[in-house]
């Protein structure tokens, strides 16, 4: 069932306003059914925002949460996601990170985590099949319901069509998954930046305090996808997938 308007603020059972990004998002629930409302509250956000929705209407994947609905005001873009039940592994805020979400991801048994990285991997097959690259690609994109054991991908509003030059000293992200070309202006970024996020992303949901828990070939995978220069990566997000399955490098 699809809204037929945009549900009220004043109506939400949950308020994310601290997320640093320059929007505001909140769940509501109207008539049995809830949804997650996404709007802008700087110049920013609203970058960030018309950039969702060009990504959304290029991608579809059944990892990757669209919106249902998108309005345009005044104010930007608001859009209208379902909402789903899980846990984010990285609730990152203005006021810190909570990676509880994380550190339990990373102790379920090998196989679940397996199968929610390959449907992470399935998901930028995708991206990069409509022409896009991964920008800010970290754990607080991934949402992963503990109870049916499955793993949905928010948050994609930075991904944009590549490759393109850096005119900026930096691109937005974390510094635990960003490829050394997101620091440099002037640099082009490219799949080989995407495959680098993918790589980092691969170690972080597969390691854990206790150590490495993928196989030894998953590791020299992850080790090429991750390495600084772009050359010596992986030319592109299916040359890293293939790789990543076969279990060679």
């Amino acid at each position: 069932m699809r809204p037929v308007s945009v549900p009220s603020i004043e109506t939400a059972f949950v308020v994310f306003d601290a997320q640093g990004s320059g929007c505001r998002s909140y769940g509501v629930e109207e008539m049995g059914q809830r949804w997650f409302v996404k709007t802008a509250t700087t110049a920013t956000g609203r970058a960030s925002l018309h950039r969702a929705c060009a990504v959304h209407a290029a991608v579809r994947h059944p990892a990757i949460v669209g919106p249902v609905r998108t309005t345009h005001g005044p104010a930007g873009p608001t859009l209208v996601y379902p909402w789903y039940d899980g846990d984010v592994l990285n609730h990152a805020t203005a006021h810190g990170a909570d990676r509880r979400g994380l550190a339990r991801f990373q102790h379920l048994p090998v196989p679940q985590v397996q199968a929610a990285l390959d449907a992470i991997l399935d998901a930028h097959l995708a991206v990069s099949a409509a022409g896009f690259v991964a920008v800010d690609l970290y754990d607080g994109c991934f949402l992963y319901d503990f109870s049916a054991g499955r793993m949905r991908l928010i948050d994609l509003d930075e991904y944009r069509p590549g490759p393109f030059v850096l005119g900026a000293d930096r691109l937005p992200g974390s510094r635990r998954y960003m490829a050394p070309e997101e620091f440099v202006n002037g640099a082009v970024i490219d799949e080989r930046t995407t495959v680098h996020l993918l790589g980092r992303t691969l170690h972080h949901l597969l390691d854990s305090a206790e150590g490495w828990r993928g196989s030894g070939e998953q590791r020299r995978v992850v080790e090429r996808a991750t390495r600084g220069t772009p050359t010596a990566r992986y030319a592109d997000v299916p040359a890293l997938v293939r790789a990543w399955r076969s279990g060679t490098s």
